[in-house]
């Protein structure tokens, strides 16, 4: 797990929005900065961008892990929550459980750089990165879409985004991408399918190899924990046979 240049780009984008704050930051899972020299110009252009003065591989630690790229990034003071204390975890938790009380509204923002692939219990991490967002936070994940084989317990599509945390969950969604691992491919936005009533289709060739699927979300003022969520077709087509079906 960790940052690599892709990722790089999508989160300074992210940092430097007027409308983030930086405070209190959860990665799940620590993780590491991946500087990539190949695409030294790329880093270059988005540190730019982003108005950040500094060179791109400076931003690891001295044990290699991101905290001062998103402290750069102005993503605020990143603790970390992994399964084992092995990397030096702050927070020592298994997300296939429930948190604790005491971490409940706890952050500002909450990055998963490729955790929730690898836990079993993805409903309840969700739930948990849920419950410890403070209202107004925003959560940004990247795990795998496609491309990813042998490598985690699943890959996601971005239903799953738009149909948990939109639907179900009652947050903002910001952003849904499709994330070339390779920075040089553009990503390409994912639209909520639930506007048309049916199944997302791209009008260009899919990216080849590993393609994140990437997405912010903001807990907003109407969020609220969410008991299950439905493929946004399927409840267009029980909303008139069985409209309890589409109440998540």
């Amino acid at each position: 797990m960790g940052v690599d240049c892709a990722l790089f780009e999508r989160l300074l984008e992210l940092g430097a929005r007027a409308d983030v704050a930086p405070g209190r930051g959860l990665m799940l899972g620590r993780q590491g900065f991946h500087f990539q020299g190949r695409f030294r110009r790329r880093y270059r252009l988005a540190l730019a961008r982003a108005g950040v003065a500094a060179e791109a591989d400076a931003l690891a630690g001295p044990d290699g892990f991101a905290e001062p790229f998103f402290r750069a990034a102005g993503l605020g003071e990143m603790e970390a929550m992994d399964a084992s204390a092995y990397e030096g975890a702050a927070h020592v938790h298994d997300l296939n459980e429930p948190v604790p009380a005491h971490l409940h509204g706890a952050f500002d923002f909450i990055f998963d750089g490729g955790t929730i692939e690898h836990v079993f219990n993805a409903p309840q991490a969700l739930a948990n990165v849920f419950a410890m967002l403070k209202p107004g936070g925003i959560f940004a994940s990247a795990n795998g879409m496609n491309g990813w084989p042998f490598h985690g317990l699943y890959q996601f599509n971005p239903e799953f985004a738009w149909s948990y945390w939109k639907r179900a969950a009652g947050c903002e969604v910001l952003r849904v991408l499709a994330v070339p691992a390779n920075p040089a491919e553009p990503p390409i936005p994912l639209p909520d399918a639930a506007e048309t009533g049916r199944r997302l289709r791209l009008s260009r060739p899919f990216p080849e190899g590993r393609v994140y699927l990437y997405y912010e979300v903001r807990k907003g003022a109407g969020a609220r924990p969410a008991r299950a969520a439905w493929q946004s077709d399927y409840q267009a087509r029980w909303r008139e046979a069985a409209p309890e079906m589409t109440e998540a």
